[in-house]
């Protein structure tokens, strides 16, 4: 099976990109998705958590403050790779499970930090970068995050460059105009990959989709 990394800046339209492939029976699995169900009360990412920083990142109920950690992490760099190393080997042996249940000719697999880190690029065969200005993500941050200029230029700070992104691509898929453009650049994607994992020539020269 053909297994696809995706990944892009925050606010460039990944989950957008993964929901279109997804209806179109790809199977998909999310780092996201799975981080925050490791993190959830009485799971073992949330326990390997509170073990390493201590029970005041839990809020009065016992679960995750996942706002006032998040606000801390883009603060802290040492605090960032430290949460990193806890969740992240969790994070990549689900994902990796994941892809080896799926059915299909190819999955899909939904990591912000597939640029940054090597294990999660070793977990599939090519990397699709869902593409946009960082002018595009500073506004849709400030839009739909409701985060000010400062606070959303800080969370891209702290991410892979759009240079370092793009460099590492195989395939790339630009999200910076409407719904229909975006649905049409991912029918082409598809039947791409779907020809791909029909001749199972993995590494051939990728494509940049407007």
């Amino acid at each position: 099976m053909l297994k696809v990394g995706l990944t892009g800046g925050i606010a460039s339209g990944k989950s957008l990109a993964a929901a279109a492939l997804a209806r179109r029976g790809v199977p998909v699995a999310d780092a996201d998705v799975l981080s925050h169900a490791l993190t959830r009360h009485g799971q073992p990412g949330l326990a390997a958590l509170v073990e390493a920083l201590g029970p005041g990142i839990l809020d009065a109920t016992g679960e995750l403050d996942r706002r006032a950690l998040r606000q801390r992490l883009f603060a802290d760099p040492a605090l960032r790779q430290e949460v990193e190393s806890v969740l992240h080997p969790l994070v990549f042996r689900g994902l990796e499970a994941q892809l080896k249940a799926s059915q299909g000719p190819y999955a899909l697999a939904v990591m912000p930090l597939l640029v940054e880190k090597p294990a999660a690029r070793a977990l599939v065969d090519r990397v699709l970068v869902v593409d946009c200005s960082e002018e595009l993500q500073l506004a849709r941050l400030m839009s739909r995050d409701h985060e000010t200029e400062a606070s959303a230029r800080a969370i891209l700070a702290v991410q892979s460059s759009r240079t370092a992104r793009l460099a590492a691509a195989d395939d790339i898929l630009s999200n910076a105009s409407d719904t229909a453009a975006l649905e049409g650049a991912v029918d082409r994607l598809h039947g791409f990959y779907l020809e791909l994992a029909a001749c199972g020539d993995f590494r051939r020269r990728g494509i940049a989709l407007p």
